[in-house]
């Protein structure tokens, strides 16, 4: 169990990382990016071992990274637009 918390911790900080690196505009400050994966990587470790039982170490870490991708998803602002035209009847 230890070290399916562990290694799911360390798979939610790399693709937080990998959001910051590649969506660096879109997100909020960087150190609440990698703990919320970090953290999210954790979360769904617990709640797949729960779900599956001892024994699915790859499962278990997949269920992590699906958990830690769907917290990252919610941190996603949208994308700055640009002024906006209006229509002469507005």
């Amino acid at each position: 169990m230890f070290l399916e918390v562990l290694g799911s911790a360390l798979l939610g900080f790399a693709l937080a990382w990998a959001a910051v690196l590649r969506l660096p505009d879109r997100l909020p400050v960087r150190m609440l990016v990698l703990a919320t994966g970090a953290l999210g990587g954790v979360f769904g470790a617990l709640v797949t071992h729960g779900a599956l039982g001892p024994g699915h170490f790859l499962a278990t870490l997949i269920g992590a990274v699906a958990v830690a991708a769907v917290l990252l998803s919610l941190l996603i602002r949208p994308a700055s637009r640009r002024r906006l035209r209006r229509s002469a009847t507005v």
